[in-house]
């Protein structure tokens, strides 16, 4: 299944179901609300599907993306990871930050989750001083998971997977991890693409619980990256059931994988500036690249290799609050 929010005058919109093709769309027959879905999955789901079946055979009215919420324009949960260890090991090395302790123990923290931001809304932020930087990252949304779920019953409950835009302010977020508590000020609301999928609709692109597509991101309308989502060093299953070891998941939590990152960034770019700042160090001893202007546009978006859209594509400007 694909699905889409919107707007309908309330804050959790009007789900849809959409076309595979993000041509058409048709407000959903058995469930209000994306939260509704996640709460009754077994029983609603079946049916949404036979609509969504129905309308890849005709019908429905024209889909706009631009008009869309967040599939979920709220959430109980976010907890976003940091899977990827190749921008670990990269910011470790070039910025000291490292997580230290337990290697095999996936990074998670808790994030803002009353509010995801459209795809295609101007982002509001107070200033350009606090280092404006995007974070392209694929995310699971899961139904209720108990506590104590290990990594394969968990695979269970991932029912949809989405593509985020985490944004950071990277000039304050060294200074809250000195803390040594969590992100408040550093991590403003998080964006996400118009369409959530089942994992199904991926093919052979979902694998060991991961999204095998590479995460075209431009910035200003120029090539930025295009890492491949496969090289998550825990797979989601294995997210779902970190966060669940001691506490229950509530229905309609969304789990992040970090920024997507390859072990090969110089040939395939970076999904953050932070990392390629980071690579400029390395390589000429100094950044060279600054972070984000208000007025400047990102856009990021993937695709099945035969060109079938997959999530649609976050496109968002950076604005002054």
């Amino acid at each position: 299944m694909k699905l889409a929010t919107l707007p309908n005058g309330t804050p959790d919109g009007q789900l849809y179901v959409v076309s595979r093709d993000h041509t058409r769309c048709a407000r959903a027959n058995d469930a209000d609300t994306m939260q509704l879905l996640m709460e009754a999955w077994d029983e609603l789901a079946p049916r949404v599907d036979r609509q969504y079946q129905a309308l890849n055979a005709g019908g429905g009215v024209p889909f706009d993306p631009a008009q869309c919420l967040a599939p979920l324009p709220r959430a109980w949960q976010w907890l976003d990871g940091s899977a990827y260890e190749s921008h670990g090991k990269l910011m470790d090395k070039v910025f000291g930050i490292s997580a230290g302790g337990d290697k095999t123990r996936p990074l998670m923290y808790q994030g803002l989750s009353d509010r995801f931001l459209p795809p295609h809304a101007d982002v509001p932020l107070p200033s350009e001083e606090d280092g404006i930087d995007f974070e392209g990252e694929f995310g699971i949304v899961c139904d209720a998971v108990p506590m104590g779920t290990d990594a394969q019953a968990a695979s269970r409950h991932i029912r949809l997977l989405v593509q985020v835009n985490d944004w950071s302010l990277r000039k304050i977020a060294p200074i809250e991890m000195k803390t040594g508590f969590g992100w408040v000020q550093a991590k403003p609301a998080c964006s996400m693409a118009p369409v959530a999928v089942t994992p199904d609709e991926l093919g052979a692109a979902w694998r060991d619980h991961r999204v095998d597509l590479p995460l075209h991101v431009t910035w200003n309308g120029k090539p930025f990256g295009a890492a491949g989502g496969y090289d998550m060093g825990f797979g989601f299953h294995e997210l779902v059931a970190h966060a669940a070891r001691t506490r229950d998941l509530v229905a309609g939590t969304i789990i992040g994988s970090g920024t997507v990152s390859n072990e090969n960034y110089r040939e395939v770019g970076s999904s953050c500036i932070a990392e390629r700042r980071g690579i400029e160090m390395l390589d000429d001893g100094e950044p060279r690249t600054g972070f984000m202007a208000f007025g400047d546009n990102v856009r990021m978006q993937c695709a099945l290799p035969d060109g079938t859209p997959i999530f649609g594509a976050i496109d968002q400007k950076v604005i002054k609050a």
